[in-house]
């Protein structure tokens, strides 16, 4: 793929919007919403994209936008015949503080955006910016529909919800963006194939007859039951399991007893499933349950499991990926472009390319030469200190405009 954009079509950023989508961003990042409640995240995307004269539509839960930008004469979106290419931006915060000395830390006690949402939206409306002036001069090629998706961290994801309204009528190919802390800023990471892992969330609850810890023949030792939970499912998902799956379960949260010498009635167990493999994620709750319920009864404890499925992992189809590397590569070069592995997060992007193709790039956010800085310690994402080099946001902008036009230029 070796066409080259020009600027004027590429869609090169001014100063001016540079500093305006920064100062969106930053705007964004004092006033974190967890999902489903981004009502003023939504109302301030919404009244930009308006003044830019497009005319975006909130979803049906109340927060969240979807957005079409179409040719100058041609009809709306998904009407024209030609497929939509769809950009997806992610609206929601994280339940943490913000631990950043900072002019725009978080006015919201214990919430942040710190995963980079608000770098993703910030990206995602300021292409859709780019484009509707593309279109307004006649210069846009094809059908663009921008989609601010809610509640991607509360599972299984805000995006069944977003689908469910309808952003993928006549969607032909979905991109999108996520922050990498590990990828210099200026640069973008590219995997083909699974690029993040399925993830779901497992609630257990043990149960039987407690009692003096003088006399534990005589009860349901639960906090044995529990102990022998924790350290076998594991260990027997690893054996029932192929290994190249990557099938892993973590726990987080185990809750049993109140005093040194008494054995509890209750204990609670709070964990995730992983898994790289799409195959091995669709059997992994069945497996899983079993393996509960054997360890449970060999101790003789009752118990419940709450299997929350999450998501499948993201897989980039190559086409779409390989269309995410020419854009980048024609915009800034082919050493801006670096192979990535599969994480093990999870990402509900997963639920869009069950049913069309795309992909998903890593936008590096961090400051070049950063990470080699001696004793630097990375700012990883989830945790309360996280942060980005804003440049990264225009790269991110012109990164998907040169791909909405790369891709009208590939497909009839």
């Amino acid at each position: 793929m070796s066409q080259q954009l020009s600027p004027e079509s590429a869609g090169v950023l001014s100063d001016a919007l540079r500093r305006e989508l920064i100062a969106v961003r930053r705007d964004l990042h004092m006033h974190p919403e967890l999902g489903h409640q981004e009502v003023r995240t939504t109302a301030v995307i919404k009244e930009r994209l308006e003044r830019a004269g497009l005319a975006p539509r909130v979803l049906d839960g109340g927060t969240g936008l979807v957005c079409d930008i179409h040719p100058t004469g041609d009809a709306r979106a998904g009407r024209s015949g030609r497929p939509v290419l769809a950009l997806r931006a992610d609206l929601d915060a994280l339940p943490i503080p913000d631990t950043k000395t900072v002019p725009y830390r978080s006015t919201v006690p214990g919430r942040a955006h710190a995963c980079g949402h608000d770098v993703h939206t910030t990206v995602v409306l300021g292409t859709g910016l780019v484009l509707a002036g593309l279109a307004a001069r006649g210069e846009l090629p094809q059908p663009v529909r921008l989609i601010f998706q809610p509640a991607e961290e509360v599972l299984p994801g805000g995006a069944t919800d977003a689908i469910d309204s309808g952003v993928l009528d006549g969607v032909g190919r979905i991109l999108a963006l996520h922050c990498d802390p590990k990828v210099d800023a200026g640069k973008i990471g590219l995997k083909s194939g699974p690029i993040t892992s399925a993830c779901d969330r497992l609630e257990i609850r043990l149960s039987g007859d407690g009692g003096h810890t003088a006399r534990p023949h005589l009860t349901t030792d639960l906090v044995t039951a529990a102990a022998r939970v924790i350290t076998d499912v594991p260990a027997l998902l690893a054996r029932r399991v192929d290994t190249r799956a990557g099938l892993a379960v973590t726990w987080g949260r185990l809750t049993t007893g109140h005093a040194s010498n008494v054995i509890p009635q209750r204990a609670e167990i709070s964990g995730t499933m992983r898994c790289l493999e799409l195959s091995a994620w669709r059997d992994a709750k069945d497996l899983v349950e079993e393996a509960v319920g054997e360890v449970a009864r060999l101790h003789q404890a009752k118990y419940e499991i709450d299997y929350i499925r999450g998501v499948p992992p993201v897989v980039n189809e190559p086409q779409v990926t390989s269309l995410l590397a020419a854009a980048m590569t024609s915009r800034y070069g082919a050493d801006a472009v670096e192979p990535t592995e599969q994480s093990l997060g999870g990402e509900d992007f997963s639920w869009y390319l069950e049913q069309v193709p795309g992909a998903m790039a890593r936008l590096g956010v961090r400051p070049p030469g950063d990470g080699d800085r001696p004793g630097a310690a990375p700012r990883d994402i989830h945790q309360g200190d996280f942060d980005v080099d804003e440049s990264a946001i225009g790269v991110g902008v012109e990164l998907l405009t040169s791909a909405a036009l790369l891709d009208a230029a590939q497909r009839p």
